[in-house]
């Protein structure tokens, strides 16, 4: 009896150019995938004395993005099926170039995008593990060579650090003290110069708030929408 175990799935790698993380501008697909991967969680903490007393308690101030690390390796000896990961000029028994691989993962997560002054949004997806981040930092590691000193094999040991934009931030916070943020559902007339009068007797901040909530075109709001007012200096 032939079982079938379906196709297996590669950790593959998205780029974005855009903070909702929907105009794709690259993509890269791991050759081998990782063994494991790790998610590290943390929360900042403040040190603050008490009256009268001989020490100190902590006060929780945020909880800080998560962080993703993998490794996985990149294989040109043309042990892996070399068709499927050819990457080379002509012939059926060429193979990739550890080089050349490094630099397709280099331009989706790393490089700087002139667009965006920065580099790319990435969103990093493999079984059920969907992660939006910004490529903290890689260590390449250099394994294996031919004897002209060309690199045959390499390990990547990369660390994403989660990325949520600050509309997504506020919903999950539901904050609604007024002192922390204010929201107004818009209606027929308002403004966003006004609203952010309204709020913050200032309505300089207006592009900063269309920012905020991800409007493309702020001069004209529709009635109903809720626009999102976060406090001052966050």
């Amino acid at each position: 009896m032939i079982v079938n175990r379906g196709t297996l799935e590669k950790l593959t790698v998205l780029g974005f150019s855009d903070e909702k993380l929907t105009q794709q501008v690259g993509k890269y697909v791991v050759q081998i995938n990782p063994e494991k991967y790790s998610e590290q969680y943390s929360v900042q903490m403040v040190s603050e004395p008490i009256f009268n007393s001989a020490g100190k308690t902590t006060k929780f101030v945020v909880q800080n993005p998560r962080d993703l690390s993998l490794e996985f390796y990149i294989d040109a000896t043309g042990v892996l099926d070399p068709p499927r990961w050819s990457t080379a000029k002509t012939g059926p028994a060429a193979v990739i170039e550890v080089q050349d691989e490094i630099e397709k993962f280099m331009k989706v997560a790393y490089d700087f995008n002139g667009t965006i002054h920065s580099p790319n949004y990435v969103r990093v997806l493999w079984g059920k593990l969907k992660f939006d981040c910004r490529l903290d930092n890689v260590n390449i590691e250099y394994l294996l060579f031919s004897p002209a000193g060309v690199p045959l094999r390499a390990k990547l040991t990369a660390k994403f650090t989660e990325y949520n934009s600050p509309v997504k931030l506020q919903l999950e916070a539901q904050k609604s003290s007024p002192d922390l943020t204010h929201s107004r559902t818009v209606v027929a007339g308002d403004t966003l110069p006004l609203l952010c009068f309204q709020i913050y007797q200032d309505s300089k901040y207006y592009v900063e708030i269309a920012r905020v909530n991800g409007l493309d075109d702020f001069r004209n709001l529709q009635p109903g929408r809720k626009i999102y007012f976060p406090p001052l200096g966050d």
